[in-house]
């Protein structure tokens, strides 16, 4: 069981190398919330951008685990009804209704359940299992993330994890992801450029302000900034990159040749516009991602 109770007090450089060592498991809280590890990613940097700003005008913190998990259970409901809101105004439904605020199932099993699984479930049920089998915590712990009492969590474990058993039962039934013959045309040239370490090849791909993030790194903006991140590749023999989906989103798949037998060890994400590469999204730094994620060859 998880220790969610720190130090009364922490200076910057220790809250610092809270948010660092957190990091991977906040994400996987966000991803099974949000239902993508990509979304995932979107939430945890809300939430820890919350946090810093936070901490400044906070003079302590009793329990600084909780109080993160809080933050990001938070950034999470926020994200759900943004998208909720999205979804109705495409289908004229009433959003209220499109996010539910309202035995034991065997550990294995929750842990490898689906992204997309999860999110049949209603947010409080979701974030019970969540936080209970995946991540660890106590009864009264996830009363105090959720601001729920622990009858109200112990109900919806329950029920969250019933549904989850009938759901197991059920067959797979994700979205066909399909590309135009022209992305489909633009990812392989990127793959092989980049596999070919023609770095210059490239670099023509690139619109003049494509934008890129090196995850839990950097950002970069426009052509001649994002050229220069080729350059770290080019000096590394750790991974080799072939075209698939990560989510539903087309992504390189990074393996590492030292390792041929296992998964892939982490993912690139490409947006692009008018036949250009406009978004870069480089999780290198940020293998925590990895986990959970839909990966499509």
């Amino acid at each position: 069981m998880t220790n969610i109770a720190g130090a009364a007090s922490l200076d910057r450089d220790a809250f610092e190398r809270l948010l660092v060592e957190l990091r991977p498991k906040l994400h996987r809280y966000c991803a099974r919330m949000t239902g993508s590890v990509i979304d995932g990613e979107d939430v945890l940097q809300d939430a820890l951008m919350k946090a810093v700003h936070a901490f400044a005008d906070t003079p302590s913190i009793a329990q600084p685990e909780r109080w993160l998990f809080r933050i990001a259970h938070n950034a999470a409901l926020d994200f759900l009804r943004r998208r909720a809101r999205a979804e109705a105004a495409r289908s004229n439904e009433d959003p209220d209704m499109l996010v539910d605020h309202s035995g034991t199932f065997d550990d294995r099993e929750i842990v490898s359940t689906s992204l997309r699984t999860f999110m049949r479930l209603p947010t409080v049920q979701r974030s019970s299992v969540i936080l209970m089998d995946v991540l660890g915590y106590s009864l009264a712990e996830i009363g105090g993330i959720m601001d729920e009492s622990v009858p109200a969590v112990k109900s919806a474990l329950h029920r969250g994890r019933t549904r989850l058993r009938e759901l197991a039962r059920e067959p797979d039934d994700g979205p066909q992801l399909i590309l135009s013959d022209p992305e489909r045309s633009l990812l392989a040239a990127y793959v092989d450029r980049f596999n070919a370490r023609d770095f210059d090849a490239v670099r023509d791909m690139l619109a003049d302000e494509v934008r890129l993030e090196l995850v839990a790194r950097t950002r970069l903006n426009g052509r001649r900034e994002v050229g220069r991140y080729f350059h770290n590749y080019s000096g590394e023999n750790d991974w080799h990159v072939r075209a698939g989906f990560v989510d539903d989103s087309p992504a390189l798949l990074v393996d590492d040749p030292n390792r041929p037998t296992e998964a892939p060890a982490y993912f690139i994400v490409l947006g692009w516009a008018g036949g250009k590469v406009v978004t870069i999204r480089d999780f290198r730094h940020a293998p925590y991602a990895i986990e959970g994620a839909r990966l499509i060859n």
